[in-house]
Parts: C-alpha cells; structure tokens; sequence
C-alpha cells in the first residue's frame, strides 16, 4: 500500500513553480479550501491548477461550520473585559465588533452562552442577544484573524452545506472533479446527502472533526469512500488530551471497515515558520503512521507555510523511515541501530 499526501494549498503554494515541484514528487492530492476560497475563484483555480499538474483536485467544503468574518487589517487583539458586538452582516469586523456566519449561528445566541474564536483561545460570554446580533464580553482574550472558526455552547443546528459549497460542488462536477471532502461530517445522513449530489464515479472523504462525528463513526465511515480526522477543529468540542486516543480508535474503526483513513492538522506545524520541525512533531507522524492510517494531510503547511516543498519532503523522509526502519522495529523489539 502506497501511503498518500495530500498537500492544501494556498498562497504559498498556488505557484506555477511550487506546484511543479509537489507534483514532481507524486503527492496524491492537491485540495481546495472552500472556507478560504471565493466562490468566484474555484473554477479558475482548478483551471489553473491542471495547467501545470495532473494531480487529482479535492474540493473540500465548508459544512456546517460557525466561522467570524472578516478583521479589519486581518487581525484583531481583544483586550478581557471588553465588549463586542456581533453582527451578521458582511462588512469588516475588528476588536468591538465581529461578523458571524452563517445567520442560523444567532438562533442559539442567549446570555450565558461562550463562544470559542480560533485556535488563540479567545473565549466570549453572551449577555445580550436579539435581532440578528448579540452582544459579548470577553473572557479571555488573545488576537483573531479573518475567517476564523468558532465555537458555540450551546451548539447551532447548522445545514451540511452552504450554500456555497452546493455550488461549489456543481462547478467541481462541470470540470470533471471526482474527489470531495465533506467537512463537519455528523451523522451517516450528511454524508448520504453529499453523494447525491456528487457527479457519478465521485469519491467522497468524509472528515470527523466534531463530537456528533465520533458518536456516529460506524454509520458515516460506511457511507463514505474514506475518512479524514481534523484533530484541529475535533478537539474544539472534546478535550485535548482525549484528541489522540479518539485519533487511534477512528483508525482502528476504519480498517476494520476497510475503508481509507487520513489524518491532519498540526503534523509539521512548526514548518509553517520554520526549515526544521520538531522531534515531537516527528514523533507524532511515527506514531500516526505506526497506528495504520493510509494518509497525512497537510494544511497551513503548504498553504501558507515558508517552504510548502520542503515540508512535503519531511513528510516524504517520514514515511521512507517508516516503511524502512519503523516496521521492522515493530516485528523485531532488538533492532540494531545502523
């Protein structure tokens, strides 16, 4: 079994020279972003795309999601104590003021509720809520940038797809697109609806990154082509240090249905600054791979990352190392070092 990469890409990586190098490499899978791609920018992406590579595009969608808006300068520092207004309509948001989407988000929104913005850690209680916007103050600040996920306790009831990604789905299937993601995967019906919309021949990766997810594995690995764990955005709803042994047991759970499983999010984090990563990250990729997954996904790695090249061949090194020296140790406890 040829274990895959899939590569997302971004500003950093949607260059011509930049995509020559990634397909050079035989990387499995180039995916589009829909949270952070305009809808008027798929088609000309996936034309672009496939001037200079025949690697296979996946449309990722943005599902049932609660995102900010956009920040004004693209980054905003809150300050604890302080108000925010926040508002449902389209226009830059900042430090007192931020954008939710989509509207269904404010039908939850009641004094008491907290909100979770970005991976910062910024956390909003509700004290006021009516008419399309809500008022909070901060608990605990940190900065937020533009298009940013966010958490909401009590949870909204959210529709599987925006109306963007339907959409975006039929532009996908008019080029010819056969891989899709589905994002926010919680229930086997989620994924029951996304494959009647997909073109014929479609392969559907379905992306557990949410508590309902888990709860209801068996059912959505069935009706999917393969599995993606986002530990990112998974461990948002269930406690960090539950997120590893909810990674090994999803994977355990797929093999047992035969069915592909991938896993993302932090696994060259550091790359994203940095030429090097580091020995834990290392660590974490052995481990993953050790567990039996069929694939590593990176994200903000290639997408924005200094080096989107280079942290595909430390994946690629990873990988080599496993399947040289990392099964043999399994099978042989007094492997010699050489």
């Amino acid at each position: 079994m040829k274990l895959q990469v899939l590569c997302t890409l971004g500003p950093a990586s949607l260059k011509r020279d930049v995509i020559e190098q990634l397909a050079a490499r035989d990387v499995d899978l180039f995916r589009i972003n829909l949270s952070h791609t305009a809808l008027e920018a798929v088609r000309p992406i996936i034309t672009w795309i496939r001037e200079f590579s025949s690697v296979p595009i996946c449309l990722d969608t943005e599902g049932a999601q609660v995102r900010c808006g956009v920040v004004d300068g693209g980054l905003a520092v809150f300050e604890p104590g302080r108000r925010v207004r926040l508002v449902r309509d389209d226009s830059p948001g900042g430090a007192d003021r931020l954008p939710l989407r989509p509207r269904a988000s404010f039908a939850v929104l009641r004094p008491g509720s907290t909100l979770r913005v970005d991976f910062d850690g910024v956390v909003l209680q509700i004290v006021d809520a009516g008419d399309g916007q809500a008022e909070a103050v901060v608990v605990e600040g940190g900065r937020v940038s533009s298009n940013r996920a966010v958490t909401i306790d009590p949870p909204p009831t959210l529709p599987t797809l925006t109306d963007k990604d339907e959409t975006a789905i039929a532009i996908g299937a008019s080029c010819g697109i056969l891989h899709y993601a589905l994002s926010f995967a919680n229930h086997a019906d989620d994924v029951a609806l996304v494959r009647a919309l997909l073109p014929p021949g479609a392969h559907l990766i379905a992306k557990i990154e949410s508590a309902a997810g888990v709860r209801n594995i068996d059912g959505i690995i069935e009706g999917a082509n393969a599995v993606l764990i986002d530990r990112g955005d998974l461990s948002r709803e269930v406690p960090l240090e539950h997120v590893p042994f909810y990674q090994k047991a999803i994977v355990r759970r797929a093999n047992r249905w035969n069915r592909p499983v991938f896993v993302a999010t932090n696994l060259l984090e550091s790359m994203v600054a940095s030429r090097r990563p580091t020995i834990a990250e290392a660590n974490d990729i052995a481990n993953t791979l050790l567990d039996g997954v069929h694939g590593l996904v990176l994200a903000a790695e290639t997408a924005i990352g200094i080096d989107p090249v280079s942290t595909v061949d430390m994946i690629l090194r990873m990988i080599r190392a496993f399947e040289r020296v990392g099964l043999a140790a399994l099978q042989d406890p007094e492997l010699q070092v050489t």
